[in-house]
């Protein structure tokens, strides 16, 4: 009996013992992204649980701050980031991401596997999912809803918004991107008739959305898709996302590999896989967007807004023009 025991703890030790090895063999692939989408309530768990069964590899999600601290994190680290991917800028952070010279070409076929309201072509990003910005408000304790951005700026000072700084969140770049699309040369005049309704600018999204929930403002700068969360989740349809007669400001978030990639090949499968079901089918219900490839939707998404017109800046112009915006918008709300 304590030959047969002995023997017993010793099969199983050194199959324990090669398991161990076995898993340590394994490479990893590493995924800079921002915060919610490595959260254990966002898209990352599946999604590494997908890959990871087509991948003999152990995906790490390092989430950042931002989409904006995921570039300015391998801008930081240069040819010596540890990073393969890069997930969660934006397009409008795409030609500032490129002119780093840390990226490479995708190699990913997306003919016929994308499913976008623009076109989109480019052989360093493949995009993953696509949304517009927008106020969301709470039904119950807002009647008089703007319908337009100009009914906005236009509405009486005590309007209470909150919104997110656009150095440091995508949905405050977003707005800035949306309100010069819309007023042009005008946009410092808008912004400072916008300025008195503003309670707070905040680093992040999570930030305004949770003083928005809590009663401290009437809207907040967020997405189309926002209450796709509180019906679904919560069941309940009093958030509410303002349509606006002028149109509303596109997102479309992509990823892309670095060039110096530690793992290249697994780098280049992840790529391929994102406009795959096995990513784009957890999207709709974990970050609450849009799919960029031809995953299906809650019958939910049916009873979001539909913008009239979508507005969208190319990469190349926002790139050119980012800098002085900032600065007009820094100018105004400072006054």
């Amino acid at each position: 009996m304590r030959i047969r025991n002995l023997l017993t703890a010793t099969t199983t030790m050194t199959f324990i013992a090669s398991a161990t090895v076995a898993m340590a063999a394994q490479p990893v692939l590493t995924v800079y992204t921002y915060e919610s989408f490595a959260s254990e309530w966002g898209p990352g768990p599946a999604i590494e649980t997908a890959f990871e069964a087509e991948c003999a590899c152990d995906v790490n999600f390092v989430a950042l701050d931002s989409s904006i601290g995921i570039l300015g994190r391998v801008q930081l680290e240069g040819a010596s980031s540890p990073a393969d991917i890069v997930l969660g800028l934006d397009t409008n952070l795409m030609a500032t991401a490129r002119k780093t010279g840390l990226l490479a070409p995708h190699g990913v076929d997306m003919t016929g596997r994308t499913a976008l309201p623009v076109d989109f072509n480019d052989d360093v990003f493949v995009p993953f999912d696509w949304g517009y910005f927008s106020f969301v408000y709470n039904s119950e304790t807002l009647s008089d809803v703007p319908t337009s951005m100009q009914a906005l700026i236009d509405a009486p000072d005590d309007l209470r918004i909150v919104i997110q700084d656009p150095r440091t969140a995508t949905p405050g770049l977003g707005l800035l991107l949306w309100v010069k699309s819309v007023y042009g040369d005008d946009a410092p005049a808008a912004w400072a008739k916008l300025e008195p309704k503003i309670v707070t600018v905040t680093k992040g999204w999570w930030d305004s959305y949770s003083m928005f929930q809590e009663g401290e403002a009437d809207m907040v700068l967020s997405y189309s898709t926002s209450p796709a969360y509180h019906i679904i989740v919560e069941e309940t349809e009093k958030y509410r996302a303002a349509a606006f007669s002028e149109g509303h400001y596109m997102q479309v978030e992509v990823a892309a590999m670095l060039k110096n990639a530690p793992q290249p090949d697994l780098a280049a499968q992840f790529m391929d896989f994102i406009l795959g079901d096995g990513f784009q089918s957890v999207i709709p219900t974990t970050n609450w967007m849009y799919p960029a490839g031809k995953a299906a939707v809650p019958a939910a998404f049916e009873r979001l807004i539909s913008p009239a017109k979508s507005l969208l800046f190319t990469p190349e112009e926002v790139e050119a023009g980012k800098s002085g915006w900032v600065a007009e918008w820094q100018t105004a709300l400072s006054q």
